[in-house]
């Protein structure tokens, strides 16, 4: 028998807390389950990107703030359960942040070698922008997924892809209310407020 080399790899690396971020800046709100992402779907575009000759690997970091856990944790097997690997890191500090996990775990994919693909959802350029170029220069095709209200470094970008999270099928149940001052339509359209008015009478914290 012939040994063969490691199979090409096609890696997601999901910053959930910037894509949280993300995503309640977008609506202005926390984001109910009609307007969570359906991981599932992400897991079927990777698969169909990898195709039937790579392996498709996803992983989610997160942080987990003491005495969330109990919240935290349907969630956390919701993922496992579809097939994501879950790096999660207790958010003691300011600076418990899971970007250098992230890239730590890109590189270590890169040495073992045959990464084809890296996939990163965030739109923390500060963080990502020049090791995802630096990856490009080696041949390793590089996309961002996010919200491209958010993403400007991959957009801006002259070699890194930009997909919009929204435009994987199957994502978000419904559309997302993406209403801004730089999508007006002609006729003029309604921007809802973030709250409600009476939220003016709440006592100040």
């Amino acid at each position: 028998m012939t040994s063969t080399g490691p199979l090409p790899r096609v890696l997601l690396v999901w910053d959930a807390p910037n894509m949280d971020m993300s995503l309640g800046s977008l609506l202005g709100a926390r984001p109910t389950s009609a307007f969570r992402p359906r991981f599932d779907a992400v897991g079927r575009w990777l698969l169909d990107l990898a195709g039937p000759d790579a392996v498709a690997e996803a992983c989610v970091f997160t942080n987990v703030v003491p005495g969330s856990t109990e919240v935290v944790r349907p969630w956390v097997e919701a993922l496992r359960n579809v097939g994501f690997a879950v790096f999660a890191k207790p958010k003691v500090t300011d600076d418990s942040d899971i970007d250098d996990d992230m890239l730590r775990h890109i590189e270590m994919r890169e040495q073992e070698g045959q990464l084809r693909h890296v996939v990163v959802a965030s739109g923390d350029g500060r963080a990502f922008r020049e090791p995802l170029e630096k990856l490009i220069e080696q041949q390793t095709d590089v996309t961002v997924i996010g919200f491209r209200e958010y993403a400007n470094f991959a957009l801006n970008s002259e070699t890194i892809s930009f997909l919009d999270l929204e435009d994987i099928d199957g994502v978000f149940r419904e559309p997302l209310p993406r209403m801004t001052l730089d999508t007006l339509p002609d006729t003029g359209a309604w921007l809802p407020p973030f709250r409600s008015l009476r939220s003016l009478l709440d006592p100040r914290r």
